[in-house]
């Protein structure tokens, strides 16, 4: 099974791993109060994951779960602090109490991290499966970063590396969209997906929009530079939007020199479902993040 783990609910999903596609009447998605105790949210985490094996009349077996940092992966212990969501894990092992919960061995869990897990699951069933070198990246309420280099996945961790007048999740957020509208506005917007619909009749969003794609071109050259990626994924809900950004993007980084093809996520969020359940056939992270 494939788990993801996120700020506001869990999705999980049984995956068939000859095939390398979900179940999808396996699939699962329930919301999740981040702020809550221990015991409710380990209870709503375990009703999914019980609810998605049941719809497919299979036994629990092993978990690949994508979880958001800071996080001792291999460990199972969660040191999430001040990002608004799980604070009450913080120093407790998150494995530990989840297989209590399904009453399995500790050893039927995998957790890795969750940008790390999409790049996999791009790589695992998706169009970055014919290259050696890839950056990817998810574009949402955080942003995620990991690295593929010949069969090992590193999360890159750098969301919070110096970027401009701040850190790099500063200006590749959806809070960096809701932001900057306000500061042009004087006005407050949901989310970026009604943003983007305002695109094609409004000169502000259009110049927000330029900007973003300005600043993710800045990031993706350091981090070509750094890295000789053969090419780059983006994934997240910002993704959705890629055809405001993109463009800009590549002729940017053409000017700069860089040429490597970027790939808009197809699997979309069933890529970090993919990549966590797949984890146990490759085997290929490294999953103590820095602390």
């Amino acid at each position: 099974m494939g788990i993801d783990i996120g700020g506001s609910h869990i999705t999980a999903a049984v995956l068939d791993m000859q095939q390398r596609n979900i179940l999808k009447n396996s699939y699962t998605r329930e919301r999740v109060d981040s702020h809550g105790s221990t015991e409710q949210i380990i209870h709503t985490w375990c009703s999914a994951i019980k609810a998605a094996y049941k719809k497919v009349d299979i036994q629990i077996g092993s978990l690949g779960i994508a979880m958001p940092g800071p996080f001792d992966y291999d460990n199972g212990i969660s040191y999430i602090a001040g990002n608004d969501k799980y604070a009450a894990f913080y120093g407790l092992n998150v494995k530990d109490m989840l297989a209590s919960e399904l009453q399995i061995g500790g050893d039927q869990i995998l957790m890795s991290n969750d940008a790390a897990c999409f790049l996999a699951g791009e790589v695992f069933a998706g169009e970055a499966g014919v290259y050696q070198h890839l950056i990817g990246i998810t574009l949402g309420t955080g942003l995620g970063s990991a690295v593929y280099n010949q069969g090992k996945i590193d999360d890159a961790n750098l969301w919070c590396a110096p970027f401009l007048d701040g850190i790099t999740e500063d200006y590749l957020s959806t809070r960096w969209f809701l932001k900057r509208y306000y500061e042009l506005t004087g006005f407050n917007i949901l989310n970026v997906r009604e943003l983007a619909k305002l695109y094609d009749d409004n000169q502000t969003v259009r110049k927000i929009f330029a900007e973003f794609s300005h600043n993710l071109g800045l990031f993706l050259k350091k981090s070509q530079q750094d890295n000789a990626a053969e090419a780059i994924v983006i994934g997240g809900n910002i993704a959705n939007a890629s055809n405001r950004f993109i463009p800009g993007v590549v002729k940017y980084l053409h000017s700069q020199g860089i040429t490597s093809p970027i790939h808009i996520s197809k699997l979309n969020e069933d890529a970090a479902l993919i990549g966590a359940a797949g984890c146990w056939a490759t085997q290929t992270f490294k999953t103590i993040e820095k602390i």
